[in-house]
Order: structure tokens, then sequence, then C-alpha cells
């Protein structure tokens, strides 16, 4: 298999970005210091209009866990609607139970609404009660792409999970490491695991050109009014390892 790279992109610049880094896929979202939320019917539709990759769009109604109201699982539904009017890609899920297993009925109705869409289900997978249950629930639902970190807080802490992953698989599903992947472990990753599918935000803290700043100055370790964006020259760097790794399989 090809080594491909996604970048998750909380903006329309980061989208940019990545594909100006070259890129294989976006991941579009917003709040990504929350872990990422559904973004904008606004950001989609310019983001669509900039870029030639395919995207795939978060559906995630809101931050903190992965159990859904009925309120949130009817917004997830029209999200979905709103991404394949627009011509989406793919979108990307991921519910619980209460008891931590795959919500399969909720997923699936999800993904039955969302086809003809590729389905990554995100990194709800590394909260569910037993990972290796979850992940031929995933497979018994469809879906293209699984992304995880292994259960750990980052992908690098996990590669030995992640290995097991990938050969549970055995090729079924895509098991994309994500989390903490950066230019320097991004080739360890690759060949410990033996993945095939990358996700990284490639952020970086961009320079404010407001010459008042109410909310404090954004060069103190206050992260909370710095703007991140996709560094073009981190992906780059980032596709680049993986694409001279790859000549040496």
């Amino acid at each position: 298999m090809q080594y491909q790279l996604e970048i998750c992109a909380n903006s329309v610049a980061s989208a940019v970005a990545a594909q100006n880094g070259e890129a294989d896929r976006i991941e579009l979202c917003e709040n990504i210091n929350e872990g990422g939320t559904t973004p904008s019917f606004g950001t989609i539709f310019q983001t669509i209009k900039s870029v030639n990759l395919p995207v795939s769009v978060l559906i995630r109604p809101r931050p903190g866990d992965f159990l859904y109201t009925d309120f949130e699982f009817e917004v997830m539904k029209h999200d979905i609607e709103t991404c394949k009017k627009l011509g989406i890609q793919g979108v990307v899920i991921g519910i619980l139970k209460a008891n931590g297993n795959i919500d399969t009925e909720r997923c699936a109705q999800l993904i039955a609404l969302a086809r003809p869409m590729q389905i990554t289900f995100h990194r709800a997978f590394d909260c569910c009660n037993d990972l290796k249950k979850g992940l031929e629930d995933i497979i018994s639902m469809g879906c293209e792409r699984v992304l995880t970190s292994g259960g750990e807080k980052v992908a690098e802490n996990g590669v030995q999970i992640l290995k097991e992953l990938v050969q549970q698989a055995n090729g079924r599903i895509s098991v994309m490491p994500g989390s903490g992947i950066t230019e320097d472990n991004i080739v360890f990753i690759a060949k410990t695991t033996g993945a095939f599918e990358f996700h990284s935000t490639a952020k970086t803290p961009a320079t404010s050109l407001m010459k008042v700043l109410i909310s404090g100055d954004l060069k103190t370790n206050d992260s909370s009014g710095v703007i991140w964006v996709s560094d073009s020259e981190r992906v780059r760097r980032m596709k680049k390892a993986l694409t001279d790794s790859g000549k040496h399989i």
C-alpha cells in the first residue's frame, strides 16, 4: 500500500496549507483544541471551493464524551445530509453507549444516510471498553477506516496496540494512527505499526496581526487566544518522510 497522509484542518486556511504541503486528504473540523467539532456550513463550502483534495467532515455536535442525546443525534443526521448535498467525499463519525460499547445501531443509521460517502470512525474508538471488539464492530458496519492512537493519549505511546489492531484488521479496514504525529515520529510509527494511512494536524501558532489585544498578549503561555493553523512546510516534511520511507519497503 502507498502511504497516505491526512491532515486535520481546522479552517479554510489550514486546508489550503495541507494542499500546498502535498497532503493526500483533509479532515475538516473546528475547535481543534477541544478535540474537534463539526465545522460551519460556510467553512465547509469555502473549503471545497478552495482545495482539490478529498475532504472528510467531522460530524461531532459538541466537545466532551461520545454519548449523545436524541436532539444531538438529529443534528448529526442533518449535518451529514448537508455534507452529501455539498458533494463532500467523506464523513467522520463515532457514537458510544453508556457502557463504553460502540453504538452500532445509531452509527449504522448515520452510515446508511451518508453513503456513498466514505466513513471514518474517529477516536471515540479509543474510549470504548474493548478495542478488539470495538474494531470488529466498526468493521462489521462497513467503515473504510478507524482513527486511533491505540488507546493512548498520543499514537507514539500506543504503537504496540496499533500494530496489533493493524494485524487484527488484516486489510478489512484501514487502521489510521493519529494524535501527536509529527515529522519526527511518523516514520517510526509507520514502520512499527504496519499502518499505511496517518493523521496529523501539522499545526503551528499563527502570529496575530492585531495591534491591540483585549484578552492579553498572545505571546504568553495562555493558549486561549492563540490561532492555530496547519503548516504547509510541516505537512511537506511528513509527506516526504513517508514517501522516502516507502521506497525502501
